[in-house]
């Protein structure tokens, strides 16, 4: 048995047992160089349909190319939502991730399949842009608690896909089920409100000015002077030179190095723990189900951590927890496997919490004219250790403990090139380099945040 990552949706791929049609060749000791055909239990799964009885690599290669494709994709996602809009940007890839996934139900061709897979995760996940859009339309009284209840839409998801996949177990049906309802992402176009922030950059403020208006409403609050509402306009340039001029400010660019460093961790040790812990005994879908409800009181956790205490010492608190649990957890006594196991998903525990918060950090460090692109940037080159966790299996041939090491080793040195950025939690988002620069300078705090930025809407 086997899985693959689509998204946020884990298919579950059942190899179920298979044989060579040749009986003769089941008995010898040479059935996966000699059988030519074979025969399955089940001839409606995966495997079985595309014939993956003896490619094992085959399997595998669905996920990577997932993975891959993530990748690739955020190059591209976070761009195209600082050039057309966060919520023009969430329809386009929603949409497209509907369509891709129920694509590949039909796919009569193990590689077609492969490409839509790689399509599917690079231009369809609506992930990215969504979590922008959050971020810069409440303000920052309300951020973290808006924040962690969306998250809660994650937690459901996991729980219900779970359900889904039991229910359908047939592949091709599971993902009908499951993609279609993306669909009805169009009609996001005309209920979603764009973000006031990029739309007062692009210069846009008669639009930005109505959708205040209607906040305003919807919380029974009046906004004075609005027509003086100002922002520094950023006149449309290429990627390239938006990326250019970012990454010239000095700060900006140690803050880049940072952020990637963050993302490698975060990715290399969540994926990491995860596919090195021991599989729960039971029913697969139920035990899926209910790991994903545990994340449930991990969110409250959180939510109270980051409202008393900003962002830059649980971050580096994390780090440190998560590293001295993995560090110590191949050292637990054997006799206790109770403690043993309490102390991995511990440390799981902790290193979801650091992930949590680095994709929030991450997204406060930047300018508004390149805040997706730079959060999509750090985390396409996060993704090489999620591409990476895989191997340290390969690890426990030499000593069992290795991988636990090389994982709290890593969170170690992120918690160190945290002392690197500033704690800019208390802060009105940046809109240009000069405001980014400013953050977390106790001189600017009062004057050239509130001086050039007029785009906060902390009152709503």
């Amino acid at each position: 048995m086997g899985q693959t990552s689509s998204g946020n949706i884990e298919v579950i791929i059942d190899t179920h047992e298979h044989q060579c049609k040749n009986q003769s060749i089941n008995n010898s000791g040479h059935i996966f160089d000699d059988c030519k055909e074979w025969v399955y239990d089940n001839p409606h799964t995966f495997v079985a349909e595309f014939q993956l009885a003896n490619q094992e690599w085959k399997r595998t290669l669905v996920g990577t190319t997932h993975c891959f494709g993530y990748m690739v994709g955020l190059l591209f996602v976070g761009p195209l939502s600082d050039r057309l809009g966060r919520k023009n940007a969430i329809v386009v890839t929603a949409v497209l991730g509907g369509v891709l996934g129920v694509a590949r139900s039909f796919s009569p061709w193990y590689w077609l399949y492969i490409a839509l897979e790689f399509l599917e995760a690079a231009i369809g996940d609506p992930g990215s842009p969504a979590y922008i859009l959050i971020t810069e339309l409440v303000s920052k009284k309300y951020r973290i608690i808006f924040i962690m209840i969306s998250t809660f839409g994650c937690v459901l998801g996991g729980f219900v896909t779970a359900l889904v996949a039991w229910l359908v177990p047939y592949w091709r049906y599971f993902l009908r089920v499951v993609y279609t309802p993306a669909l009805l992402f169009v009609f996001y176009k005309y209920i979603l409100s764009e973000s006031p922030r990029w739309l007062l950059i692009k210069g846009k403020k008669e639009e930005a000015i109505e959708i205040l208006k209607t906040i305003a409403k919807s919380n029974n609050t009046k906004l004075d002077n609005l027509e003086k509402l100002s922002c520094e306009e950023i006149k449309e340039e290429k990627f390239q030179k938006i990326l250019k001029d970012t990454l010239q400010s000095k700060l900006l660019r140690r803050r880049f190095f940072v952020c990637v460093i963050w993302w490698i961790t975060s990715t290399f040790v969540n994926y990491g723990l995860s596919i090195n812990s021991v599989l729960l005994q039971g029913n697969k879908y139920l035990n899926y189900a209910f790991i994903s409800l545990l994340e449930v009181p991990g969110i409250f956790i959180l939510t109270y951590i980051l409202t008393h205490c900003n962002r830059k010492l649980p971050l580096m608190c994390c780090f440190t927890v998560s590293a001295i649990l993995c560090i110590s957890q191949p050292f637990m006594p054997s006799n206790l496997t109770w403690l043993s196991v309490i102390v991995y998903v511990s440390g799981k525990l902790f290193s979801w919490f650091f992930f949590e918060i680095t994709y929030l950090y991450t997204s406060e460090l930047f300018p508004t004219h390149t805040r997706n692109s730079m959060h999509a940037l750090c985390s396409s080159i996060g993704r090489i250790g999620s591409m990476t966790a895989p191997q340290t299996q390969l690890l426990m041939a030499y000593w069992f403990g290795l991988p636990q090491m090389l994982f709290g080793m890593t969170s170690l040195i992120a918690a160190g090139v945290t002392l690197l950025v500033p704690d800019v939690s208390n802060e009105a988002l940046p809109d240009t380099v000069k405001q980014a620069e400013a953050m977390g300078k106790t001189d600017y705090k009062k004057s050239e945040i509130r001086k050039y930025s007029s785009t906060d809407v902390s009152r709503l």
